[in-house]
């Protein structure tokens, strides 16, 4: 209701409900006092024997009804309902969510800040801190990466140790609180035979079947189309900008010559959102072991 900028929407609400209820209750009174006659229909038919018999309601049904209404009389005199009135209780849904995370602060907190004073590398190897790490993982990353970490077309994966912007412990930790924006930017200016070529160099470097003339036009190419800026003059990337090692067995998006020159062409973009503000630092530190351990302390 604070949304509203005019008193008469509030006003507005609660003579709807008050309307609504209070009209059920008249509503069932009027028919309880009505003139009935037991036995003798009302003169309705249907399917031409269907007949309404003109009988009163049962008492029984009548009394649960009104206790409804008495039940949401209560119920709004309690809880929030009527247009902007908090209710007697003062009672609200964020009142409660911030309750309940006051209360499990209190108990979780003092454990998460034991384990924030520890390194990253001695809190992955504490057993009851890498099973906190892995529900946390499970409840705020497996949407991307996947319940085991591996990841899928277009997420890392992070039981390897393949990693676009590095796997220390300090690079796992700025990656989680602040994010990751991943760009490779489209090449497709440079027509369909250079990318084609390029592809085929690229494919080259990790030796996958190649089309030999087309990978030595493709080297000559890489070196002075701009793909040395960010993935280096031996294609072993960079973690400073996220360029992926062109030399390894890892691909992210598939090693095909098509999707390769889909990359080039059309470039790539990727997100990894940043969890500092949300989970806190304490979080972020024991969600960082957790990866971290992931791929070095098998």
């Amino acid at each position: 209701m604070s949304d509203f900028v005019s008193e008469f929407w509030n006003f507005y609400v609660i003579g709807i409900v008050l309307v609504s209820v209070i009209g059920c209750a008249v509503f069932l009174w009027s028919q309880g006092s009505a003139n009935f006659t037991v036995g003798k229909t009302t003169g309705h038919a249907w399917d031409e024997t269907l007949e309404e018999y003109n009988n009163p309601l049962p008492k029984w049904w009548s009394w649960m009804f009104y206790l409804t209404v008495f039940f949401a009389l209560g119920y709004l005199a309690l809880y929030p309902g009527l247009g902007s009135f908090k209710g007697m209780l003062g009672w609200s849904s964020v009142g409660q969510w911030k309750g309940e995370q006051q209360k499990a602060a209190q108990q979780y907190d003092p454990i998460f800040q034991k384990y924030q004073q520890m390194d990253i590398q001695a809190v992955a190897a504490d057993k009851q801190a890498m099973e906190m790490g892995k529900r946390l993982f499970l409840t705020y990353c497996m949407q991307c990466h996947g319940a085991d970490a591996r990841g899928s077309k277009g997420f890392p994966n992070l039981a390897d140790s393949d990693w676009l912007y590095g796997g220390e412990p300090a690079q796992i930790v700025e990656t989680v609180s602040n994010g990751r924006f991943g760009v490779m930017p489209p090449h497709a200016h440079l027509g369909a035979e250079t990318v084609k070529d390029l592809a085929n160099y690229v494919r080259s470097l990790s030796g996958l079947t190649n089309d030999a003339v087309r990978a030595a036009k493709g080297q000559e190419a890489f070196m002075t189309a701009g793909c040395v800026g960010c993935h280096g003059m031996d294609a072993k990337g960079m973690h400073a900008v996220g360029a992926p090692n062109l030399t390894d067995g890892t691909w992210l998006y598939g090693s095909s010559e098509a999707t390769i020159m889909e990359t080039i062409n059309n470039g790539r973009q990727n997100k990894m959102p940043a969890w500092k503000d949300f989970l806190g630092e304490a979080k972020v530190h024991l969600l960082a072991a957790y990866v971290y351990s992931l791929s070095n302390t098998k």
